[in-house]
Formats: structure tokens, C-alpha cells, sequence
């Protein structure tokens, strides 16, 4: 014999459905973040109509019975169910921004007089006022950007 046992339950509204189970949870602020609602629904701390729930997204509409600490929760939502378009339909509105070739890809390292890629520098090597100057005129030239000094 099953029973039914009315418990009194507190009215949680969003503004869409779906809604994510995670984001309802911080609606409601029964958690601090967004990090803890789903640490808690992953550690078995949240039932959705009587289940426990483990999935951080799980989706939840107008009606849902949410358990948390003791508590019970009901979704209240006056708007429609939106539905997500097929996955073919949202491969065909992403259009990339931009073609990478080849030639974009490829970096080289500078160069010394023998046609070797130049050694790294160290990080204890001190540099002189005149060199660091060379260097600043020749990153001006290059970039067409002005040094930055502290």
C-alpha cells in the first residue's frame, strides 16, 4: 500500500523552461553559487519528483517537485516550453569567423647570421640602457606599438 503524505511546498518561479536543475537551485537561493548547487546535485543531496538526481543540467519544467535540505519546491513557469532547434539546423547558422590556412599557422624562429634559430635568452642576463633602447626603437618599427616602461 502506497501513501500519499501532503507536504507543504515552497514556490520557486523562472522566467523559461526548460531550466537547468543547477540554475533553479540558485534561483531559489538554496546555495551560494552556482558551484555548490552542483557539487550538491552530484553528491546525491537533490531528488526531482522523488528520484534522486545526479545530473548537474537536468531539465525541469512548470510543475517539477524539487527536494533540497529537507524542503520540497515546486517550479512555477507561465511561459511556454522552448525547444532547442535540431543540431542540423544550429550547424547551419554557425558560420566561422574566420579560415585558418597554413599561412597562419606558421611561426618561425628569429634567425641568426648562420641560419639557426636563436638561443634563448636568460633570465639573469642584464641588459644595458643602450640595448634595451635598441630594442624599444626596433619593436617601435616593427609593431608600430610604443614600449611600455615601469
Amino acid at each position: 500500500m502506497s501513501e500519499e503524505i501532503e507536504v507543504e511546498a515552497l514556490e520557486v518561479e523562472v522566467s523559461v523552461q526548460p531550466i537547468e536543475l543547477y540554475k533553479v537551485l540558485k534561483i531559489a537561493n538554496l546555495v551560494s553559487g552556482g558551484g555548490e548547487a552542483k557539487y550538491a546535485i552530484s553528491e546525491g543531496y537533490v531528488a526531482v519528483n522523488g528520484e534522486i538526481e545526479l545530473r548537474k543540467r537536468c531539465k525541469i519544467y512548470d510543475g517539477d517537485v524539487i527536494e533540497f535540505n529537507g524542503e520540497y519546491f515546486v517550479v512555477i513557469c507561465d511561459q511556454p516550453v522552448q525547444e532547442a532547434p535540431p543540431r542540423e539546423q544550429q550547424a547551419n547558422k554557425v558560420e566561422p569567423a574566420a579560415k585558418v590556412t597554413k599561412k597562419d599557422k606558421k611561426v618561425s624562429a628569429p634567425k641568426t647570421k648562420k641560419n639557426k634559430a636563436a638561443p634563448a635568452t636568460s633570465k639573469n642576463r642584464s641588459v644595458t640602457k643602450k640595448e634595451a633602447e635598441k630594442a624599444d626603437k626596433k619593436a617601435d618599427t616593427a609593431t608600430g606599438r610604443k614600449p611600455i616602461s615601469f
